[in-house]
């Protein structure tokens, strides 16, 4: 498994996604991505999962020291007294002391940005929380983000038909990374040609080559999900192959700002 190192922290390149997975369906999954190697899990406070996620870790019996885990604090409440309700109830549900990665899930101009990193980083220095960060900024929130608080990651919307390239730069400019969340299109790359073929040079699927295009850029971890069990372990089986700079640059040109999570709150969003 390939990790992203940066400010002492040490992130699994590839972690499983549990976005809309609840209850048995929740908890078997993750502890079949466990058993299949993975190490780093993502779940989120509206995701109403953490318990299922916590019900799996304890079947899978992988020790806490081995896991990265992420949660999220969701954007209805980022007062401080919310954001301290938020990632108390995510321990609870979740059965630990603390997260790795604790990220603003949605930023909301309702709460002023100050003051909601101040208390997420009041909460990580006792303890609650490794490392801070955000999700779904656009690249000019998040280096106002930067500035407030060590944030060391910005998780977005990221696959081969959706350039993030400014999203990138700002996150790299500050020593952060980038998770890319649907990084397989919701399935669309299957069926994409260029990706099928280079899948076929490699002996690989098309969902595999996206996501080793992602692991293999700089500092960016790529969070799948996937119920079926071939599929998770087809997933993490991208890292005994290398994509040319050519096949790079073919995947890159595959941008065309098709965006698939678009809610009526979203931010003004960067264009590449």
């Amino acid at each position: 498994m390939n990790t992203i190192e940066l400010r002492g922290v040490t992130v699994p390149a590839l972690g499983f996604g549990t976005f809309r997975m609840q209850g048995e369906a929740c908890a078997r999954a993750v502890a079949q991505a466990l058993l299949a190697g993975y190490r780093h899990l993502d779940t989120a406070e509206i995701y109403e999962n953490e318990t299922a996620v916590a019900e799996g870790i304890r079947e899978a019996r992988v020790p806490r020291s081995r896991l990265f885990i992420t949660t999220k604090v969701w954007r209805d409440d980022l007062s401080p007294a919310g954001v301290c309700r938020s990632l108390e109830g995510s321990l609870r549900r979740l059965g630990m002391e603390y997260v790795d990665l604790w990220l603003i899930h949605w930023p909301n101009p309702a709460f002023p940005l100050r003051e909601t990193l101040t208390t997420m980083s009041e909460l990580a220095a006792a303890g609650m929380a490794r490392h801070l960060g955000v999700s779904n900024f656009p690249s000019e929130l998040f280096r106002q983000a930067a500035a407030i608080a060590p944030v060391v990651c910005n998780q977005v919307e990221y696959h081969p038909y959706l350039a993030q390239a400014k999203v990138l730069a700002a996150a790299r400019g500050h020593g952060a990374f980038v998770t890319a969340y649907a990084p397989v299109a919701m399935g669309r790359v299957q069926e994409d040609p260029i990706l099928s073929t280079i899948g076929e040079r490699h002996g690989k699927t098309s969902a595999q080559v996206a996501l080793r295009w992602l692991v293999q850029q700089e500092r960016v971890a790529a969070i799948p999900k996937a119920a079926d069990l071939r599929h998770v372990r087809e997933n993490l089986d991208v890292f005994d192959f290398e994509l040319t700079g050519k096949e790079m640059a073919l995947i890159h040109g595959l941008a065309r700002g098709e965006r698939l999570i678009s809610p009526d709150f979203e931010p003004i969003w960067d264009v590449d």
